[in-house]
């Protein structure tokens, strides 16, 4: 067999017997829920018009957070994470229930939204510009040497001196 193909044998069934394998034991890491992962169970139990504030605290707990221009919408937000290499979370399930309630605090809407209703996201790489100068940090540490105005001497009367009670009195006198 040429030298060659004995290399390309070896290759190939290196990477046959590593494909098969499955990550170790104790390299894999378990997924994690986090927030309030609202049971479907407990969804049914949930009937509008009759559902009470009180009844959906004691039945799945405290919204994860209300609308903010709106304290009659609940809504509790959930995800299903497992870490992967590189300090990186994989979302393996998204679930936000947003409950609506009217002004006597009787629930009137059921809404649940899952990881296929998500939306990408586009984020902005530009910089917001801030008022002031582009001066270097060499130039900011030493940029008022020299600019310190004399003192002028005190006793003189008149309206100069230590600026308390304009008598022109400083301390220690």
């Amino acid at each position: 067999m040429h030298p060659l193909h004995a290399r390309a044998a070896f290759a190939l069934g290196l990477a046959l017997t590593l494909g098969a394998c499955s990550v170790p034991h104790f390299m894999a890491f378990n997924p994690q829920t986090r927030g309030n992962m609202v049971d479907a169970d407990q969804l049914k139990e949930l009937v509008p018009g009759t559902t009470t504030r009180a009844d959906v605290t004691s039945l799945i707990g405290s919204p994860t957070a209300r609308a903010t221009f709106d304290d009659n919408t609940w809504i509790y937000i959930a995800e299903v994470t497992r870490p992967v290499i590189g300090g990186t979370l994989d979302v393996n399930q998204q679930q936000v229930v947003v409950l609506s309630f009217d002004q006597k605090g009787v629930l009137r809407n059921v809404e649940t939204k899952t990881k296929a209703d998500s939306m990408p996201v586009q984020v902005v790489s530009r910089t917001t510009p801030s008022p002031g100068s582009d001066a270097s940090l060499l130039q900011q540490l030493l940029g008022n040497v020299g600019k310190f105005s004399p003192v002028a001497p005190t006793g003189s009367g008149g309206a100069s001196g230590s600026g308390i009670g304009g008598s022109g009195a400083a301390f220690g006198r």
